[in-house]
């Protein structure tokens, strides 16, 4: 996926972006076809979800009756679909990290919760399930175990439970926008959830800016602790800003999203066929292919003698034919390095490799350069998050790899 021309709305193709990457078809596929069949840990498994709670335990803590609230909403979890709306940040469009986002709520405080890990042990992107309850808080290195206020879904099921998803239209904001009255709506029940019916509610503009709803009795109120509008409630879903702007197609949108944003589209497109395709490359004045051949990207237009006298040349120093260079040049730096690096900072290994595979063929063997280095980067950064999700105390993020880059809400 290419960059964006500058005149264009960044906030558009920030998610049009995060939409091309986050979420990859085959994910949903698999996760889709698992939860259908019952196997809601194998949905998890499947979107790369990390479940930390037990079900026995829950109902020999808890009771029977919460347990079976727990198994049956587990079971009507996308998971999938959870990943596809969770919040994320800038500039790359990766899960918002150390958070806490509370799902639903069993008597008022038992919460179901899902959890991404701290930036410095990213990697993977992966999500975690759990329970939280204020007597056991706890949740090992996690930096912020407690649910969020702003970011909080339990009144927001249909961007999670399958069973929810035809209240998007209504729930995840209209186009055009319709502000006020979508906030005071969203408002009365955060009010209710509460056990209220009246009261002040605080709606979060900015980091700087804050707006205040009354929905009456203000004056008692006031010396009460403010709810605060979830963010989930504050915003149009990028999905019909990016429908509306046409930089996306129903048919590339999550399945349970499409089907209650326009009713009747085609089901999610498959990814392109993958495969080697010869590439041209301007060789000593003639258009010569190179393309991918028992594994390998080799020059087509040269025969081996050739080939192997060039290679010698260039070891004793000399210059390579142009076919040659542009092969090392596609192990070192390829094209479509920034697509690989995309879906490796958003967890999707596979598609990554896959991408390098398309390219450079499934037996390339890699020598230095930004290709090697981006796939050595994200290993390490998986020993970390695996250290991280062994509960090692003590352990934190690696000095020499800090991510300097800015990491700010998309606007």
């Amino acid at each position: 996926m290419g960059t964006f021309p500058a005149n264009e709305n960044p906030r558009l193709h920030f998610w049009a972006r995060v939409r091309a990457f986050a979420v990859p078809p085959p994910m949903i596929t698999s996760a889709t076809a698992r939860r259908s069949a019952g196997d809601w840990a194998g949905a998890c498994a499947a979107a790369r979800f990390d479940v930390d709670l037990d079900l026995r335990t829950v109902r020999r803590v808890h009771g029977s009756a919460v347990a079976a609230q727990i198994r049956a909403d587990l079971r009507h979890l996308a998971p999938d679909l959870l990943r596809w709306h969770f919040p994320r940040i800038a500039p790359d469009g990766l899960l918002r990290p150390g958070l806490t986002v509370s799902l639903a709520r069993y008597g008022g405080e038992i919460h179901l919760v899902a959890r991404t890990p701290p930036a410095w042990a990213g990697a993977g992107q992966r999500i975690s399930l759990a329970l939280w309850t204020p007597s056991a808080p706890g949740a090992g290195l996690h930096p912020h175990p407690r649910p969020d206020r702003r970011y909080r879904l339990d009144l927001h099921r249909h961007l999670w439970d399958a069973r929810r998803t035809g209240e998007l239209p209504e729930r995840a904001g209209r186009w055009p926008p319709v502000v006020l009255d979508q906030w005071m709506a969203e408002a009365a029940l955060l009010l209710r959830a509460e056990g209220r019916t009246t009261g002040l509610v605080a709606v979060r503009l900015s980091s700087r800016h804050r707006l205040t709803l009354n929905l009456g009795g203000a004056a008692e109120n006031r010396t009460r602790a403010m709810p605060v509008l979830p963010d989930a409630a504050t915003w149009v879903l990028p999905d019909l800003e990016l429908l509306h702007a046409g930089l996306i197609d129903a048919g590339q949108l999550h399945p349970l999203v499409a089907s209650a944003l326009r009713p009747g589209h085609r089901s999610l497109a498959p990814q392109n066929p993958r495969g080697a395709r010869d590439r041209l490359v301007e060789c000593r004045g003639a258009t010569h292919r190179i393309g991918v051949v028992k594994g390998v990207l080799v020059p087509l237009d040269h025969d081996p003698d050739e080939i192997r006298r060039e290679e010698l040349l260039g070891a004793l120093g000399g210059t390579e034919l142009p076919c040659l260079r542009a092969i090392d040049e596609a192990h070192r730096n390829p094209e479509n390095l920034p697509d690989v690096r995309a879906r490796l900072d958003h967890g999707d290994t596979a598609g990554a490799l896959a991408a390098v595979e398309d390219l450079l063929g499934p037996d390339v063997l890699l020598g230095g350069g930004a290709l090697r280095d981006e796939l050595e980067t994200a290993a390490r950064r998986q020993v970390t998050h695996g250290l991280y999700r062994a509960g090692l105390t003590g352990y934190g993020p690696p000095r020499s790899t800090s991510d300097t880059r800015r990491r700010t809400l998309p606007t």
